[in-house]
């Protein structure tokens, strides 16, 4: 008989521990409450682009942590179009987004954008609006990220004033029409730093006429004594010559005084203000 000793079986090994789940941290947007062009807040429909850039990245066409994500307001909140969260817990981002929404950003440092030549109607001066905001450098974090947008485009606001021989009355009563004339229509928007730049050729521009004065907007830009404004008041006409740079983000007001003389009208200008406040005088 031959006996045959069992090897007992040694212990068994633990399987290495399973790493925790990292929890995805959502990425809440927000868009901070301004004035838009017509004076009141974003409006529901309204369709924001949004770009997110991790640390450590540049801004780039495509590559970057989500590249224009549509973002839409309802009314009362923002929804992207797809969910967005933060790489880790760790790793901060920049964000980037502008106004109107285009379909397709070739490059993100040449937007291109034009405004309306005829702004004559509401929806023609709203659809002049270009709009832009940055936040850089922001932890991870659950709480809605909030940012705040401002205007690219130059607002101008021309106000014509009653002088001599006339009452508001009376002026109301003339056939008033107004164009702005040789400003650039045609525009690029560098979405890392919000820098406008004008382009193409001049054009013509009817205004939008509200209440007391007409206001159109326009890519920021500077003329050297070209004619800016044609005016006609009745059966008598004035082309306006100025020089001035226009800036974005900025309402420069200019206020046209009419006089009524024996040989017919005259027109006087005032002063460019970015404060919307015209400080010059009337000129017979």
């Amino acid at each position: 008989m031959v006996a045959c000793n069992k090897q007992q079986p040694g212990p068994v090994p633990e399987p290495p521990p399973t790493p925790p789940v990292q929890e995805k941290i959502p990425i809440n947007i927000s868009f901070a409450p301004f004035t838009k062009a017509t004076d009141s807040a974003y409006e529901s429909g309204d369709i924001v682009g949004l770009y997110v850039v991790n640390s450590g990245s540049a801004l780039a066409t495509t590559g970057n942590h989500a590249d224009d994500v549509a973002v839409t307001f309802d009314g009362s909140k923002w929804k992207c179009a797809t969910d967005l969260y933060w790489r880790d817990s760790e790793t901060s981002a920049s964000f980037y987004c502008y106004y109107p929404h285009s379909s397709s950003v070739a490059d993100v440092k040449n937007l291109p954008f034009t405004v309306k030549t005829d702004q004559s109607t509401l929806s023609g001066y709203k659809t002049s609006e270009l709009l832009w905001g940055s936040k850089t450098n922001v932890s991870p974090t659950s709480n809605v990220v909030e940012i705040s947008s401002t205007h690219r485009m130059s607002n101008l606001l021309i106000y014509i004033i009653p002088g001599n021989g006339y009452t508001e009355e009376t002026l109301a009563q003339e056939e008033i029409s107004l164009t702005i004339n040789n400003l650039k229509v045609n525009a690029t928007l560098n979405l890392e730093n919000g820098q406008v730049t004008a382009v193409g050729n001049a054009a013509d521009i009817a205004p939008y006429k509200e209440s007391n004065h007409y206001r159109a907007l326009v890519p920021p830009q500077s003329i050297q004594d070209q004619t800016l404004v044609s005016l006609q008041v009745g059966d008598y006409s004035f082309s306006l010559k100025e020089t001035l740079t226009l800036l974005s983000n900025t309402k420069h007001t200019v206020n046209l005084t009419v006089n009524k003389v024996s040989e017919g009208v005259n027109i006087g200008i005032g002063n460019w203000e970015i404060d919307e406040n015209d400080h010059g005088g009337t000129v017979n």
